[in-house]
């Protein structure tokens, strides 16, 4: 675990150097790579150390951390040609990268708390410092006050577990707090509040839609994830009480995550529909870790990390459109299809992803999400199918509306795509449909 720390400190370094933009993007994917053989294919810890180790959520969390923190330096490529404070920005892609690593590798709750309240410091920087409109600073408040009002009662009631156990390593855990409700809603809020939750859902898209692409990726890709990971390592606490609360989220959730899915068919902004798309699929993820069930556990880890890798593509996408254009609304951005046929391609793949089609990881997650969903009760069958319709009836608009229609008169002057953003998103796409082909690692951990 160190190595890999220790490898990514280095490059701070190197940050501020004169033209060293793609020289800590090539050392970032070096160290990825690296760091793909440290798999541990189990759900017992490994590569333990004082207070850092990894078991198979961390793992994969991580990897995609690393991920998706090096292809937004593949996608910010604007912010280096037009030295738009480049070195700053480098550093604190580094600086958010290094927290992430703490946050998932962490073994114990308070570590776990500091460094998942720490990534929100870089992640502010980066929407007001690099984003588009006046507007950003409001986004930024909004962002950083929604997970701070959620998280300091957690913060007590993670004083409150240390004084009561004496302990707060994961493994230590023991499920005690049977009737304590109080204890039970202050662990959990925190991460419905991150995850977005349907009610406390609208920090999420303010802050898509004023960030920079890079700040779009690291939210989308892996910041709403930490409100799942959170989910499943504190629930070994309260999983009695779960078992008669849990209801309250499911039905928010399903119904929760239908309504945002009505909210996307009336979208004209790109990034806005994409950040609602967002919010939809982790209301799944909620309901499919609240089930406690093995498939439940499973199929909302596979759908953190195929939604992490597709959603960051859509938003990748649209920023390619944005470059072009200058502008994200669906109405400029039409009949794509004539002046950037090669890159329709790539709108319908990762569309068709974000609809869950074969052969994507989204899929696998929402099957076994669905299984669990409807083994848990029998009621929500109605709002999962509203739910599924909803999700390929959103990801169709997006497609059909930028790619089809009569072009805006504007666009003659735009080009097509270049290498490097044909790149950017086949590194999306590529491991999110070939990982199936090995879904034991995201199916078969426990």
């Amino acid at each position: 675990m160190l190595m890999v720390i220790f490898s990514v400190f280095f490059l701070i370094p190197l940050v501020f150097l004169s033209s060293s933009y793609w020289m800590v993007q090539c050392m970032l994917f070096m160290i990825t790579f690296i760091f793909m053989l440290y798999i541990q294919p189990t759900s017992l810890f490994s590569y333990l150390s004082y207070f850092l180790g990894m078991d198979m959520i961390s793992f994969g969390l991580i990897l995609l951390t690393f991920w998706i923190c090096t292809l937004m330096l593949t996608a910010s490529e604007s912010i280096n040609r037009l030295n738009y404070s480049s070195n700053f920005f480098v550093f604190n892609i580094i600086i958010l990268l290094i927290m992430l690593y703490f946050t998932f590798s962490s073994l114990n709750l308070f570590y776990f708390y500091l460094f998942f309240e720490s990534s929100l410091i870089p992640t502010l920087f980066l929407i007001i410092g690099w984003g588009y409109q006046p507007e950003r600073l409001q986004a930024g408040i909004y962002l950083l006050f929604y997970t701070l009002f959620a998280s300091l009662p957690m913060l007590v009631g993670i004083f409150y577990l240390y004084s009561d156990m004496g302990s707060l390593m994961y493994f230590m855990f023991i499920e005690n707090y049977m009737s304590n409700y109080l204890f039970y809603f202050v662990i959990l809020f925190a991460f419905l509040v991150k995850m977005p939750m349907f009610l406390v859902h609208l920090w999420l898209p303010k802050a898509h839609v004023e960030a920079p692409i890079s700040g779009s990726m690291i939210l989308a890709g892996i910041l709403l994830k930490l409100g799942g990971y959170g989910m499943v390592r504190v629930f070994k606490l309260v999983i009695c009480s779960g078992l008669s609360l849990n209801i309250i989220w499911v039905v928010i959730s399903l119904l929760g995550g239908f309504l945002v899915s009505l909210i996307c068919m009336r979208q004209v902004d790109l990034k806005s529909l994409i950040a609602y798309s967002s919010v939809s699929h982790m209301s799944l993820v909620i309901v499919g870790i609240m089930t406690l069930s093995y498939w439940g556990l499973s199929g909302s880890y596979t759908l953190m990390i195929g939604h992490g890798l597709c959603s960051s593509g859509l938003f990748c996408l649209a920023n390619i459109s944005y470059e072009r254009t200058g502008s994200r609304s669906l109405l400029i951005n039409k009949g794509m299809m004539n002046f950037m046929p090669s890159m329709c391609l790539w709108w319908f793949l990762l569309s068709s992803s974000n609809m869950a089609a074969p052969p994507s990881l989204n899929l696998l997650g929402e099957i076994s999400l669905l299984n669990s969903i409807v083994g848990w009760s029998w009621g929500t069958m109605f709002f999962i199918a509203l739910l599924s319709f909803f999700g390929a009836a959103y990801s169709l608009y997006l497609y059909s509306y930028s790619q089809h229609g009569e072009m805006y008169s504007g666009l003659y002057s735009c080009f097509n795509g270049s290498m490097r953003e044909y790149i950017l998103l086949m590194l999306h796409w590529l491991p999110l449909n070939v990982l199936i082909l090995k879904s034991e690692y995201c199916m078969l951990w426990l």
